[in-house]
């Protein structure tokens, strides 16, 4: 009787009970503009003047700087002139044409008449005669050709003439830097009378004018671990903790890369975050809650009460004479405080939830029955 009062020890027990278990995954995030842009001049020169500076909203299309170029008015004068003078020519080989034209009429009118009268009454009409009328309306037709010729050359010269003068005005548009999108100017890299180049991939030194960074939507970055990757979805809820503004953000999953970072293996996943009022700003850090996965009327049991040897998961149960049992069990979804028991118990059951270092199966002990979480 001794002995067996000695061997009989009082454990924390846990009644196996259904619980909804949510399956949630915190992970730290980081606030990126929508879109961002370090805004390039197309051309090269001085700038003339910077209209905008920092923190300072800007609306698409808006002139953000205007660059000076002086050759530039130049050469638009220069390809208006050479317009003038291809137009002059054109105008010059149309009416070359024309009196071509009617040279070649006129001559083979008076050829053909000859050679009619020839036809009918022969000798009339000396031969030489003949022959200088037809060799004056073979010279007209070929002049008509030359002249045609002529006015061909002349209209693709206007055309490369316009060509050129439209690539001219096309820079001198360029010299007007202007807002690619909606946003605010972070950062301003020149002042007024500063050189630049045109940002070009042949201008390796080429410095931006402004950054410009929307923000009426921001990108909540996170970094989701690969074991969370297979149950990653467009759409899945989650939930921002934003510590500056200390508020709660409910969002879902926009889109993710579908690659796993080989250094840290992650997968970058990101929210859009609605943000009218300007309160967030890109570079603040914020808590995701993730909302990996849920089990309804879930049979579960707290951490505490499960054993792990080999990546097989077991518990001691009690029996119904207090003895202790040793029972293997298929766990699923696991919370902060319960998991889920898939195989292995059923409702009401009773396990050890903790202090199991010297408790052997089969031995007989007191159980002190206390709440899951």
């Amino acid at each position: 009787m001794q002995t067996r009062a000695l061997e009989k020890r009082r454990v924390s027990v846990v009644e196996v009970r259904r619980s909804t278990l949510i399956d949630e995954l915190t992970l730290t995030a980081e606030f990126q503009p929508f879109q961002e842009v370090e805004v390039m001049a197309k051309v090269s020169g001085y700038i003339r003047k910077i209209e905008v500076d920092v923190g300072q909203r800007v609306s698409q299309g808006q002139l953000l700087a205007t660059v000076e170029v002086p050759e530039m008015a130049d050469d638009i004068a220069k390809f208006s002139a050479s317009i003038e003078r291809s137009q002059a020519e054109l105008a010059r080989a149309r009416n070359e044409v024309k009196r071509t034209e009617t040279t070649y009429e006129m001559t083979h009118l008076s050829y053909t008449r000859l050679a009619a009268v020839h036809r009918t009454r022969p000798g009339l009409v000396a031969q030489q005669e003949i022959d200088t009328a037809h060799n004056r309306d073979l010279l007209a037709e070929s002049q008509i050709a030359t002249a045609k010729s002529s006015l061909s050359a002349a209209e693709q010269s206007l055309k490369m003439q316009e060509a050129d003068a439209g690539r001219a005005k096309t820079l001198y548009a360029y010299t007007r830097v202007t807002a690619p999108f909606d946003g605010v100017v972070s950062k301003r890299y020149l002042d007024t009378g500063a050189m630049i180049q045109a940002g070009t991939s042949s201008h390796t030194q080429a410095m931006p004018v402004v950054r410009i960074s929307q923000t009426h939507t921001l990108r909540l970055v996170l970094p989701v671990p690969e074991s969370a990757v297979p149950k990653l979805r467009v759409g899945m809820p989650i939930e921002i903790r934003a510590k500056a503004l200390d508020r709660t953000i409910n969002g879902r999953v926009s889109r993710f890369t579908g690659r796993i970072d080989a250094a840290t293996r992650t997968m970058q996943t990101e929210v859009d975050v609605p943000n009218p009022q300007g309160l967030l700003a890109p570079g603040m850090f914020a808590q995701a809650v993730l909302r990996i996965d849920e089990r309804a009327n879930a049979l579960a049991v707290p951490p505490t009460a499960i054993d792990t040897e080999h990546g097989k998961h077991s518990v001691l149960l009690v029996t119904r004479d207090g003895r202790l049992l040793r029972r293997a069990v298929e766990t699923g979804i696991e919370t902060t405080d319960m998991v889920e028991i898939r195989g292995g118990l059923t409702d009401g059951e009773t396990v050890v939830s903790g202090g199991r270092g010297q408790l052997k199966e089969g031995q007989v002990v007191e159980p002190k029955r206390q709440e899951a979480k």
